[in-house]
């Protein structure tokens, strides 16, 4: 497994503070030789500020990481919290609402209910329905589904 797939969704101040630490490195001087205030560096390390580019090749280049790693850190980040909201949900126009048939389609949660629409959805969906919960879920978390419901796969 790659180093990114087990941290992904962590915000990146929280491995620079974890990169510094291990160096030994004060947080204001390094925030100073990167030509920052230590509060935004601050701010970043606690997670209440988001990463920007320049910075993060700064950061990168100073800690001998690989270029692009922090702001990929981010991208995975933001998508963890977007799919935080209440108002993320599958692009609906793909899915039959016949597939649940017994439910209120409007109402659904499809955060608390994802094993359920998994299930549902391979076990009646057709293959567009399929590919938009696999792309909303994620391949890894379908795929867990899937293995702990072996069922769905012989259909």
């Amino acid at each position: 497994m790659k180093t990114i797939d087990i941290i992904k969704g962590i915000h990146p101040g929280k491995i620079v503070e974890r990169e510094l630490k291990k160096r030994n490195i004060n947080q204001r001087q390094f925030a100073l030789s990167l030509g920052v205030h230590p509060q935004t560096l601050g701010a970043i390390i606690k997670g209440n500020r988001r990463m920007n580019v320049d910075l993060s090749l700064k950061m990168e280049e100073k800690l001998e990481l690989e270029e692009g790693f922090l702001m990929t850190l981010q991208v995975f980040y933001d998508i963890k919290e977007a799919k935080k909201d209440s108002n993320y949900k599958p692009d609906i126009s793909k899915l039959r609402k016949g597939i649940f048939w017994d439910t209120d389609f409007d109402k659904i949660d499809w955060k608390l209910m994802k094993v359920s629409i998994v299930k549902r959805v391979f076990a009646y969906g057709n293959k567009t329905e399929q590919e938009e919960i696999t792309r909303f879920y994620g391949k890894d978390e379908v795929s867990k589904i899937n293995v702990l419901h072996p069922e769905l796969l012989t259909r």
